[in-house]
């Protein structure tokens, strides 16, 4: 069926765009209207009430803007906020954790696994929650990778800094002896070559993004059909030049019309 409201979408910077990328392939026919606040990347080293203020104001905007469901495409808001989220607003959220975290279940065969995301979602314990949750006898092991998100965000993506500093994150994991790897931050998927290069073909690595995109096409009950492509709407807190061109790294296509709001949602 067609589905007849847009999808909202929403992260603290570029990330969700991954999770856009992956929705736009399962169904091509859905609106989508997305909220970057870029004007306060990353929420990965804010508070808990921070974050929740921030997410409650990024679903209030995507409401404004008659969106029928919102997927909740930041870990760290998936990590600190979805309770409140879920207790405030009335439409279907999706966040990318309990996805991500069933993927990875389902992958592994030595029952090591591994997470990586920012400080906050990695303190939060959301994702050895949801992986416990599915199978108690998981071992889980973490590790905050915190400068992932402005290297993505400035597109270094391979620079030998970059590798230098993947192999001090993830050396540790490594050696660990996981076979399944999750990447517990939306930014964290334009990196995957150089997280593979350290990890090496023996790790499994779980983009949550596509994982929470096919649990919203489960959830909406929608198949795409041919005809017309849905539009996507872009908006963000700041920067709309250099989201359109980064962005294109994360879409893996070019970036229409980006509109400029305040954080409550206000067109600036």
């Amino acid at each position: 069926m067609r589905m007849d409201t847009p999808i909202g979408v929403f992260d603290s910077g570029l990330g969700g765009l991954t999770v856009v990328r992956h929705l736009r392939r399962l169904l091509p026919d859905a609106g989508i209207v997305y909220f970057g606040d870029t004007a306060r990347v990353p929420y990965g080293s804010k508070s808990r009430e921070s974050v929740t203020r921030f997410s409650r104001e990024s679903c209030r905007f995507l409401l404004g803007q008659g969106v029928g469901r919102i997927v909740v495409a930041c870990n760290t808001s998936s990590a600190l906020a979805l309770e409140a989220l879920r207790a405030e607003f009335a439409v279907p959220l999706h966040d990318v954790i309990v996805p991500g975290a069933r993927t990875a279940a389902e992958l592994t065969r030595s029952g090591r696994i591994g997470v990586i995301g920012t400080h906050a979602t990695v303190r939060s314990g959301a994702y050895e929650r949801a992986l416990k949750a599915l199978d108690p006898s998981l071992s889980v092991h973490q590790r905050a990778c915190p400068l992932f998100v402005p290297l993505a965000e400035e597109g270094w993506l391979d620079r030998p800094a970059t590798v230098e500093i993947a192999r001090d994150y993830l050396l540790p994991l490594r050696e660990t002896g996981i076979d399944v790897l999750i990447l517990g931050c939306t930014h964290y998927p334009v990196l995957a070559a150089t997280i593979r290069l350290v990890m090496g073909d023996g790790v499994a690595l779980v983009d949550s993004g596509r994982s929470c995109a096919e649990a919203v096409r489960r959830g909406a009950g929608a198949h795409p059909p041919p005809g017309r492509a849905g539009r996507v709407r872009y908006f963000v807190s700041d920067m709309p030049e250099r989201f359109r061109e980064i962005g294109r790294v994360f879409m893996g296509a070019e970036i229409g019309d980006v509109t400029v709001v305040s954080p409550g949602g206000g067109v600036r």
